[in-house]
């Protein structure tokens, strides 16, 4: 056995304890890892240079692996297989000879999150400004690139957008008229329900082009003008005060160096007895790194917090937490729906970029989805006010459907 391929059985050892793995290493040797029990995962490695690749960074090898099809799964069952991997690596970590890589990853990543404004605008547009037609072949209608909250487990996608953007109406207390600013506005779903269904008069703000003409366009057709005002600049240009705040899936890329000036410029912007609402990922654990493949391919710059990171920075901003919520398996059902449209559309986006390319974005989607499932990935919802007083005592007001107009949305 080659020294590269040694150092990747023992790897192996080391983390396959529970499931089975079937590997059949170039030169023909075929090893087993695990205890034995459920359906094995075969695997077949197809060029031997993707072994050392794996060794020394492992989910950037095999996530390149897989995007250059220099290893086979058999029956291409990528789910099964980042779940068994992903499951394993969450009870028993990395081989000691990984810790170094690791700890290097940790220490680096405030050099690699520093965001001034050039290189935010940079790090979204290599994601955001993609083909819309890429994000019309998973997303909803309401192209809601964030986690759905499924309210009941048939719920359609579309259904849990809407039940989403419900619960974070909810959470701002919205009443007509208020202004309102979206931090990361995407293209403009958040808005348009805010303005059109509460009478909200809505700032949203993106880094992305494509996501600020769509947005714009949208609200045209919608007719909402004079409600909503999308702009293509930076959360820290924004000047006026508002009544409410909220911003959906923005936080991930602010970057640790970033995150008190993010809350403190939330303080400055929110008026007195105003609410807040931020909804990101974070990690149900201690504090981490991005993985090498994320970085690389897909959110450069991103990085998902741990609970302990962002409220450090709410408490020395000066912000109160009134509300916290956990959304656990929430994003593992959405990232589900997306990956069985995208598969369902396989065709369409070989045809908008190329195979690797669509092979690199099944390989985001379903190992996302994976890491809410099995490696402790959770969605966190913090509603901050000035003082402990600005929202009611209790969380009643969250699931009673008291007016016409809840009711309505409730029965869609």
């Amino acid at each position: 056995m080659r020294a590269w391929d040694a150092l990747l059985d023992r790897m192996l050892r080391h983390l396959i304890r529970v499931g089975t793995l079937q590997l059949t290493y170039h030169n023909g040797d075929l090893r087993r890892y695990g205890d034995g029990t459920g359906i094995p995962i075969k695997l077949t490695i197809t060029s031997p240079d993707i072994v050392k690749k794996i060794v020394l960074k492992p989910d950037l090898g095999v996530g390149e692996g897989y995007m250059d099809g220099d290893y086979t799964i058999e029956q291409d069952d990528l789910r099964g297989f980042l779940a068994l991997v992903i499951r394993n690596q969450t009870g028993s970590g990395m081989p000691w000879f990984e810790k170094p890589r690791e700890a290097s990853r940790f220490f680096g990543r405030r050099l690699a999150q520093f965001n001034p404004v050039n290189k935010a605008r940079t790090n979204v547009a290599h994601h955001y400004d993609l083909s819309g037609d890429l994000y019309d072949l998973f997303l909803d209608a309401d192209r809601q690139y964030s986690c759905a909250y499924f309210e009941h487990a048939d719920m359609s996608l579309d259904q849990a957008q809407e039940a989403k953007k419900r619960h974070i109406a909810k959470k701002l207390l919205i009443e007509p008229g208020m202004r309102v600013l979206d931090i990361g506005c995407g293209w403009g779903g958040m808005a348009i329900t805010l303005a059109r269904d509460f009478g909200a008069h809505v700032v949203g703000v993106t880094l992305s082009s494509e996501q600020h003409a769509l947005a714009t366009q949208r609200v045209r057709d919608a007719g909402l003008q004079d409600q909503i005002d999308i702009r293509l600049c930076d959360y820290r240009d924004v000047r006026e005060t508002f009544d409410r705040i909220v911003s959906v899936g923005m936080f991930e890329h602010v970057g640790v160096p970033h995150y008190r000036q993010y809350f403190g410029k939330v303080r400055e912007l929110l008026k007195p007895g105003g609410v807040s609402l931020i909804h990101f990922i974070g990690r149900a654990g201690t504090a981490g790194a991005t993985a090498d493949f994320i970085t690389k391919y897909i959110f450069p710059g991103g990085y998902c917090p741990a609970m302990s990171e962002a409220s450090n920075a709410i408490e020395h901003e000066g912000l109160v937490v009134t509300d916290l919520e956990v959304w656990r398996l929430h994003y593992a059902e959405t990232l589900r729906h997306w990956c069985d449209r995208f598969d369902a559309n396989i065709d369409k986006a070989v045809a908008l970029y190329d195979e690797k390319f669509t092979r690199m974005w099944r390989f985001y989607l379903i190992a996302s989805e994976m890491a809410f499932r099995h490696g402790g990935q959770v969605v966190f919802q913090y509603q901050l006010a000035h003082e402990v007083g600005d929202v009611p005592l209790t969380r009643d007001y969250l699931y009673r459907a008291d007016t016409d107009q809840d009711l309505r949305l409730a029965a869609e």
